[in-house]
């Protein structure tokens, strides 16, 4: 029996890197996806090749941290599938500056992206999620990063955000587990992604993994079966040198 088949499933920051290739998964398992990303060309390119009919992807525009972009996408997401399933929260950015010369207004950006993005996702996709699965619930992936569970210099934002995200996660599973809504948090390690190698032109590609072996991930996360939640998983390239 396929899981996800027929199943609706947002995903965020799909205009590349590992949403593009999570999208890919999606469609490969035959789940309906909305391709969501801040990029509305990038999405619609993705969908495009992973979908050259259309008739299982839905490309919208939105800005994760704009309440009136994330509601706006719901009723979309509502008015094209009538239900949504999953919620991937993987949109993200980062600025690599000291704390001493970051703007605040970047740093802010940072979080309101990669934190208050999820919460407001989770928020509106609330009712959908708790009618989803025939009443059983839908289940919520964040997608967080190693930047939870460590520090390195120049990235206040980013662990910020990311520990805060980790904290949200935990928070979520409380509270939604009574209404079957299950709750992952996907702590990746260094991905071959334009998250990095656009702002590292240097970075040992080598030692990095493929966004792939990432999607295939999250795509076991929500096959687990009911009565079962996998609340944490960490995915490192097996070649990984910062950690632990």
């Amino acid at each position: 029996m396929n899981e996800l088949e027929g199943k609706t499933v947002l995903v965020t920051g799909a205009g590349s890197g590992l949403g593009a290739a999570i999208a890919r998964q999606l469609v490969q398992a035959r789940a309906r996806v909305v391709l969501a990303d801040i990029g509305a060309e990038k999405a619609e390119s993705v969908a495009r090749l992973i979908d050259p009919e259309g008739s299982a992807t839905q490309a919208l525009k939105m800005d994760v941290s704009q309440p009136g972009d994330v509601a706006n996408a719901i009723s979309d997401i509502h008015a094209r599938w009538g239900r949504l399933d999953v919620l991937i929260n993987n949109a993200g950015t980062d600025v690599t500056e000291s704390i001493e010369d970051i703007d605040a207004g970047e740093w802010a950006r940072v979080v309101q992206t990669n934190l208050y993005g999820p919460f407001l996702l989770a928020k509106a996709a609330l009712p959908m999620l708790r009618a989803a699965d025939a009443g059983r619930g839908g289940h919520i992936v964040n997608v967080a990063s190693t930047a939870a569970l460590r520090a390195w210099p120049n990235a206040s934002a980013y662990h910020a955000s990311k520990w805060g995200l980790r904290g949200l996660s935990k928070a979520m599973h409380v509270e939604l587990r009574e209404a079957g809504i299950r709750v992952s948090t996907l702590f990746a390690g260094g991905m071959r992604t334009p998250f990095l190698l656009e702002r590292f032109p240097g970075i040992d590609t080598g030692l990095l993994q493929d966004p792939e072996n990432v999607a295939r991930t999250v795509v076991f996360l929500l096959t687990v079966p009911r009565g079962s939640v996998i609340a944490e998983m960490m995915v490192l390239p097996d070649r990984e040198t910062s950690w632990p």
